[in-house]
């Protein structure tokens, strides 16, 4: 499944951060690229990738082997409103039902 965030955090920032959360998740860094980074663990593997975009925004995008909505992708919403809240620390994750 792919997923993709917008943020206003710096690319650097973005990837230290997805090593810091997926490993927590008991991921490990499988492949280090300059703006890319992929994990794999029990859950599955997730490939997270930060770019510049024209202006102050960095588009990160990230895509999983699972089907559907499985655990990891769940995990990686959870990360992107993480990097959200870094940015805004007022923003409260509400369930949207």
């Amino acid at each position: 499944m792919k997923l993709f965030h917008r943020t206003q955090l710096a690319p650097a920032v973005v990837l230290s951060a997805a090593d810091t959360f997926f490993k927590r998740l008991g991921l490990s860094m499988s492949a280090n690229a300059p703006r890319e980074r992929t994990y794999t663990g029990p859950l599955g593997t997730v490939r997270v990738s930060a770019v510049a975009e024209g202006g102050h925004y960095t588009f990160v995008q990230s895509e999983s082997d699972q089907p559907g909505e499985s655990r990891l992708d769940k995990n990686v919403k959870k990360f992107f409103v993480q990097l959200h809240t870094s940015v805004d620390p007022r923003h409260a994750l509400e369930a949207a039902y």
